[in-house]
Parts: structure tokens; C-alpha cells; sequence
């Protein structure tokens, strides 16, 4: 099958019977299937537990395996990827329905769920439709790691107090902590004894068996210590009544739409980048690769149509992604296996998730969570470049310190800002040339061989020139020009892909002012837009084809005739 396009156009009438089914090969039928069961039983367990990050029943979770999963197997470019919710989309939806949401019952805080999912499905479905896909980039990938770390210590913190059993009214990050602190003396032992439990289990089964569903084996555990050893008489709070059947109907409150808007924004934002960073990620030569604006479209009904059966935001998760990879999926019949499973369970064994201690999800939830936060990716951050490992932290302090929905704010403004930043300020190299060749670099200690030419400069600034630079370039290149005072001047335009109009007339200005000093003004290597735009202004004319020369190789060989 051929590979497609990631810029290929969303066609609505692809989205008919799709690619994968068609393709279909009978050799893929038990390897989907063995995938779809043992990413069950690791998505499932998760997902309940990220129910409880959202302050939600933990049933959503299984619904939120159920019906976006389904959804997106049908109209999704992504073989591998499975779709249910992440732990950054339930903190995400958590925080939105805390500020909504008081305490006020389980039918209320459902319903704003509701709202919430349908608003963050048809704000991605709006996106696709718009193909504002390359949207995701506005993330960098050091801000990224700084947000999910702190999404990770947010986590970590807000669960610890089901670890050790203990109750306190939740308030910011900070109070959480003294709050946490202070509770200690009142740990319940007991609590602390499942929760400890649950995490070796799960931290030894990832070392030793990394292919088991360490989640699976871990609750079924958890359920069963429970029942035969009767935890709850020392103290060990249970998940309590699960419904058994299938999701209700969920319809909207229209009221909250205003309030949650700015929350559906961020949840898109972080569903859609999550769902992309793994698909790509996990997409072997061959498969089609994941298409923004097609996966905008899928990733928005899933979650849509999740949202009116009761589900949470929805998105594409990395770990769970990678175990239907490793765990042989072809194609998103893995997906439906999963979803089906899923539905087995909300059918069959919600009294036995009923019985399941907070402890364990939450040392669930403390596990997997802590791979959110990665040292070893700020130290390649740090050791390529300091100001961008500012930033990552600047993100992740955002999410710990403001709270996650102005983290993602915040996430968004520094990468706009880095973003500015290295456009505002572009390098302006002097050459050298190489000895015995015709290869020109910036001149540098390490290269103190490199020749140079007495009276002539070699000058090259890189990126786009415009108005909010063209300054900076200029004060760069005339402190350069007034150390060598040179007879000619040569700007190699290499690595200029554009120049503004405001840029240009600083060029115009600048050559004026170097040929009054008795300064000649070279220009090579200029790209064709560049070199239109500069023949149709009064530099072109100035200049003329003399001083307009095809590469600085020619431009040396004049000036040293």
C-alpha cells in the first residue's frame, strides 16, 4: 500500500469505508487482536484512574476507552494509535470542572464534563475544517517537556494524599504541600500499605516483565486483597458502587459554555499535540503517516461523540500507543478489540471495580505519571542550549505555581516569546575561506587558518530580515565594519530566504552611508525572490549586475585581481 502525504487534504468522502479496512490483510487478524487485548488491559486500569485526576466516576474512564476509541478507528490516518484520555487531558479537564463545579453532586459535575468534551471535540473539528493543523508547532519541544513535567508534579502531588490516606480541602499547589506535610502523623497505615504494594508491583513487572499488563495484574490484585482480606475494616477506602450497563445519554448544559471555552481551547491544544507527537512517533515505514488536519477531524468526533455517552476529553496516549505497537497491532482493528473490551467491562465486571481501593488508582496514576517528568530530556536541553532550558522550566514552574490551565497559557506565550526572540536577534557571521578550497565559514578560533582578505569583509546574516530584526542586523554588521574598515563590503545573502520591505530600505540607507565613508557594497548568493525584489527597488539600480554577483567565491576573485 502506498504511503500518504502528511499534507494531504481531509476529504470529507474519505470518510466513507476506511483505508485500513480496504487494505486489509487476513495475516493481521490475531495479531490485532492479541494487541487489542493486551493494550485492554493496560488502558483500562489507567483510564480509570485518570477518571479519578478529573474528580469524575470511575466509569467515564471505561467510556472514554469505549467510544472515542471506536470513532477514531474509523476515521483516524494512525494505525497504531490508541485513543482514550492521557493523564495531562484529565488533570486538563479536572481543573476546568473544579472551577465550575462545587461540590454541587455526580449528576452535575457529569453534565459539565459533558459540556466540556463536546466544546474541546468541536473546537478540534473547527480546527480541521480550517486545516489549522500546523498549529501543534507553536509548541516547542523544550517548552513541551517543561509543560508535561509539570503536569507530572502536579499529579504526583495531588495523589499522594489517597496514597497515605488522608483528607484536607484541596487549595493551590503550595498549600497542597504544607497541607500534605502536616497530614503525615494521620497516614493510614493500612492505605499506605495497598498504595506501596501497587507501586512495587508495578515498578517490577515494568523492569522484569515489561510485556505483562502490570496494571491489570496489579488492580485484579488490589480487588482481590480487598474482598478476601477485607481491607475496609482497617481503614481502606474503595472505589464504591460502580452502574453496570451501558453509558447514558449526556447532554450539555448550554449555561456553562461560556465558562468553559478558555479550558476547551487548552484541552485541544494538548489533546491534538499529544495525539500527533504519537502518531508520528510510532508509525513504521510503509503505514500512512498521521495527517494534521485529517487527525483534527477524528481526534474531534471521538471526543464529540464521547462526550454525549458520557466520556472525557479524548487524545492519543504515548504509553498506550506503545504497547499496541509493541504488542503487535497492524491496523486500528487493535482499537476496536480494546473498545470492546472495554465495553465487556462496563457490562460485566463493574461490582468488581467497585472494590478496587483509591490507593490503587492512585499509585496507578503516581507511577505513570512520573515518566511525565524526564531529567534526562532537560539535560539534553541544557547541554545544546541554556536559554531554551530556561524555558522548559518556565513552563513547568507555569504548571506547578499558576495552575494547569494557565500553564497551558503559559506554555503557549513562552514559545511565542522564544519563538520572537531568536527572529529578533539573527546571527551575523564574518567569513573566512577554507585554505585550498572554496568553502567560506564563519571565522572562529578553531579555524585560525582560515584566510581573509585585507580590505575586503565578508559578511552573512541568516534568516528572514524584517522589520522587528532589521535593526539588530544592521548595528551587528556596521560594529563588524567599523573594527575592519574595509574598501568593499560583501553581503552574502545565502542565508537570507526573505527580505522585508523595511529591511530593504535599510539596506538602501546603509549603502549610502558606507559609500559616502568610500565603502563598496557587494551583494552574492542572492536567492530568487530576494534577488527580484532587490532588482526592482532603487538598490538594484545602484548597485547594477557589477555589484550583484553570482556567489562569494567570484566576488573574492574581482577584489583580489
Amino acid at each position: 500500500m502506498q504511503q500518504q502525504h502528511a499534507d494531504a487534504p481531509a476529504s470529507p468522502a474519505r470518510f466513507g469505508v476506511p483505508d485500513w479496512i480496504r487494505a486489509y490483510q487476513s495475516g493481521w487478524l490475531k495479531p490485532d487482536v492479541v494487541a487489542g487485548l493486551i493494550a485492554a488491559a493496560v488502558v483500562i486500569p489507567k483510564a480509570l484512574a485518570y477518571a479519578t485526576i478529573a474528580g469524575l466516576p470511575v466509569q467515564v474512564g471505561l467510556y472514554t476507552v469505549f467510544v472515542p476509541m471506536v470513532i477514531y478507528a474509523l476515521l483516524g490516518t494512525s494505525r497504531p494509535l490508541s485513543v482514550s484520555t492521557t493523564t495531562t487531558l484529565a488533570i486538563l479537564t479536572g481543573a476546568a470542572l473544579a472551577e465550575v463545579t462545587s461540590g454541587d453532586g455526580a449528576a452535575s459535575i457529569v453534565t459539565a464534563c459533558a459540556t466540556l468534551t463536546l466544546l474541546s471535540g468541536a473546537v478540534l473539528v473547527l480546527a480541521g475544517l480550517l486545516r489549522l493543523g500546523f498549529v501543534a508547532n507553536f509548541i516547542s519541544e523544550p517548552v513541551l517537556v517543561g509543560f508535561k513535567a509539570g503536569i507530572g508534579i502536579v499529579i504526583v502531588l495531588d495523589q499522594l494524599p489517597k496514597l497515605l490516606g488522608i483528607h484536607f480541602a484541596k487549595g493551590s499547589f503550595l498549600q497542597n504541600l504544607l497541607h500534605i506535610v502536616q497530614g503525615i502523623p494521620e497516614t493510614s497505615l493500612a492505605t499506605l500499605a495497598v498504595g506501596a504494594t501497587t507501586v512495587a508491583v508495578l515498578v517490577a513487572m515494568e523492569h522484569f516483565t515489561p510485556r505483562a499488563p502490570a496494571p491489570l495484574i496489579a488492580v485484579a490484585g488490589s480487588i482481590a486483597a480487598m474482598k478476601l482480606l477485607g481491607l475496609d475494616r482497617y481503614g481502606v477506602e474503595a472505589v464504591g458502587t460502580v452502574p453496570t450497563g451501558l453509558p447514558a445519554v449526556t447532554l450539555p448544559d448550554v449555561h456553562l459554555l461560556t465558562q468553559l471555552w478558555p479550558a476547551a481551547l487548552g484541552i485541544a491544544l494538548m489533546s491534538f499535540t499529544e495525539t500527533i507527537a504519537a502518531g508520528r512517533a510510532f508509525a513504521q515505514t510503509g503505514e500512512p503517516v498521521p495527517q494534521p488536519n485529517r487527525e483534527l477531524l477524528a481526534t474531534g468526533l471521538a471526543t464529540a461523540g464521547g462526550a454525549l455517552l458520557g466520556a472525557m476529553p479524548a487524545g492519543g496516549g504515548t504509553t498506550q500507543t506503545a504497547v499496541n505497537r509493541l504488542a503487535g497491532a497492524r491496523t486500528q482493528l487493535a482499537e476496536l478489540v480494546t473498545a470492546a473490551a472495554a465495553l465487556l467491562t462496563a457490562l460485566l465486571l463493574a461490582p468488581f471495580i467497585g472494590l478496587m481501593p483509591h490507593a490503587t488508582l492512585a499509585a496507578v496514576v503516581i507511577v505513570y505519571s512520573v515518566g511525565l517528568i524526564k531529567p534526562a530530556e532537560f539535560r539534553a536541553i541544557i547541554r545544546v542550549r541554556r536559554t531554551e532550558f530556561v524555558w522548559a522550566l518556565v513552563a513547568a514552574a507555569g504548571v506547578v505555581l499558576l495552575g494547569t490551565l494557565q500553564g497551558i497559557v503559559a506554555a503557549i506565550v513562552v514559545s511565542l516569546v522564544a519563538l520572537a526572540y531568536q527572529m529578533s536577534d539573527p546571527p551575523v557571521h564574518v567569513l573566512g575561506r577554507k585554505p585550498g578550497t572554496n568553502v567560506f565559514r564563519p571565522r572562529s578560533p578553531e579555524h585560525p587558518e582560515d584566510e581573509v582578505f585585507p580590505g575586503l569583509l565578508i559578511l552573512r546574516p541568516e534568516g528572514r530580515v524584517y522589520f522587528a530584526n532589521a535593526q539588530q542586523v544592521g548595528r551587528k554588521a556596521q560594529a563588524f565594519v567599523d573594527e575592519a574598515r574595509p574598501k568593499v563590503v560583501v553581503l552574502d545573502m545565502g542565508g537570507v530566504f526573505d527580505l522585508e520591505y523595511t529591511a530593504l530600505k535599510m539596506l538602501i540607507e546603509a549603502e549610502k552611508r558606507l559609500s559616502d565613508s568610500g565603502t563598496a557594497l557587494w551583494l552574492t548568493r542572492l536567492n530568487p525572490g530576494v534577488l527580484e525584489m532587490v532588482q526592482r527597488s532603487p538598490l538594484g539600480q545602484t548597485l547594477g549586475r557589477e555589484r550583484m554577483i553570482l556567489n562569494t567565491e567570484q566576488a573574492v576573485a574581482r577584489f583580489v585581481k
